[in-house]
Order: structure tokens, then sequence, then C-alpha cells
């Protein structure tokens, strides 16, 4: 993993990608979408990384794509190009939701565009309390729905407030996020890194499997009537109990003691 248009660093089982273009608000480019996209494919195999931590350097988490470099160069191309284009900065978010490893996003600024959208794709999200957002593709005269925007939104604030952030485009305070459920928590900036670390090393603690597919549930779940979704639930939850995480829980309660379910990947079975 060595990454050339953003940080990348590990630790404690936490993949730490940081947007690192601050003198542009960390605007992406065509490259750091591409690697963005491809980084989060390769972390679905990486047995040392059991969580990720995505932030931003300086005074914004990510100001969408860059003026200049993309939006800019954009006119004048084919259609087909055109379409590859966003058809690339859909598939980054196909890749943060179908990684089965928890996504901490560290708000730690501004948020707009398809930094909004990687955030909404984010399992858990703790802001500064200067992380104002805007889904503010309209804006601009595009559709709102944007990245998976309109798939994401409704089901983390519902779809009245979706509609209203998709629809007009305008900022929020981190307050308001906070209010309607966008944010998880918000903090003082000083204090945001060591919570959305603390946040992604408990995760990359727990229990791999289990996490896995309740992620993968999640995903899954809201296209599912009442009856699919219990028969899958039991059918996953058996899966579960034939995993190594679960006795380990159950050891560990006998004896006392903190569970370790860092000895055995999501992939895992009793033999």
């Amino acid at each position: 993993m060595d990454p050339r248009h953003f940080r990348y660093s590990e630790d404690s089982g936490v993949a730490v990608i940081r947007l690192d273009r601050p003198e542009r608000l960390n605007a992406l480019t065509f490259d750091s979408y591409a690697e963005l996209r491809d980084t989060f494919r390769l972390l679905r195999t990486r047995d040392s990384v059991r969580a990720v931590l995505l932030t931003g350097t300086g005074r914004a988490f990510c100001s969408g794509g860059d003026v200049r470099d993309i939006i800019g160069k954009l006119f004048g191309v084919s259609d087909a190009e055109l379409l590859a284009f966003t058809r690339m900065t859909c598939d980054l978010i196909e890749n943060m939701r179908l990684l089965e490893k928890p996504i901490v996003g560290a708000l730690n600024g501004t948020v707009c565009g398809a930094g909004a959208v990687m955030a909404a794709a984010c399992d858990v999200r703790v802001a500064s309390e200067e992380a104002k957002i805007a889904f503010l593709f309209t804006k601009v005269g595009l559709c709102g729905a944007d990245m998976g925007a309109a798939w994401l939104l409704p089901r983390i604030v519902g779809l009245g407030r979706a509609s209203e952030l998709l629809m007009f485009g305008d900022f929020i305070s981190a307050a308001r996020a906070l209010e309607i459920g966008l944010y998880n928590k918000v903090v003082p900036a000083a204090q945001l890194e060591a919570e959305a670390r603390a946040w992604a090393v408990k995760l990359a603690a727990g229990p791999s499997m289990g996490l896995a597919m309740t992620k993968r549930m999640l995903n899954l779940e809201a296209h599912m009537s009442l009856e699919q979704a219990l028969q899958t639930e039991g059918w996953i939850q058996a899966e579960c109990m034939g995993h190594p995480d679960y006795r380990e829980a159950y050891e560990a309660s006998v004896a006392k003691r903190a569970p370790d379910f860092t000895k055995h990947g999501a992939l895992d079975r009793l033999s």
C-alpha cells in the first residue's frame, strides 16, 4: 500500500487514509479518485486491516472534485468519457460499502460534493464543530442523486431530510448534522483525531465476522421483505455461531476476561 495521492498508514489494525491537499481543501483529482477506488477494493483482502479511518488535512475533509483539474477539463469531452468518469466516482462509493470492515469518517472541516457522499458512505461519522456539510450538486446544475447520495442519505436521515439536503444543496452546520443523525458525534477540533481513532481502534478489536455480516445486512435488508430479512438473519447468525469469535466470546465470559477477537479473520471457521 503505497498511494501517491493521499497519505496511508496502519496501526493497531486500523488503516488511516488521509486526504492531503490542504491548499485545495483536499479536492479530488482524476488520479486520486481512481486511487481511492482501488485502495478500498484492495483493503478487502488485507488481513492486517480490520477497520479504516478516513480523514483530511487542514481546513477541509474534502471539498469534492477539483474545479480546475476535473470540472474544467470535462467540458468538451465525449459522452463516453463523461460516463467513464461518473462511473469511476460511483465505483469509489461502491467499494467503500462493499468493504466489509468498519469505516470511521473523521470530518475535520468543510465537507461538500463528493466529499459529502464519501462521508455518508462511511459507517459512522465523527465530526469537528467546524465540519459544515453540503450535498451541493444542484447548486452547480447537476442532479442531487450523485455517487449514491440518493441511496445513502434517506437511510441515514430519512426521505424528507434527504430531499431537503439534495434539492437545496445548502451547507448545514455540524450541530444541525448531528441533530438530524447525519453525524454520529461532534467534538471540538482538538479532540477529533483522538476520538475518531478511538472509535476505529475499538471497531478493529471487535469480532470481524460479526461486524462484516452486520455491514452486509445493513446494505441488503432495505430491499428485502420482512420474511426475507428474517430468513436471511437466521441463516447469517447460524454462520456466525460457527465462527471462532463466538467461542472466544463465550470462553472469555466464563474466564471473566476480555475477549481477544484479533486472533481470527472474518473468513476463519472452526475446524
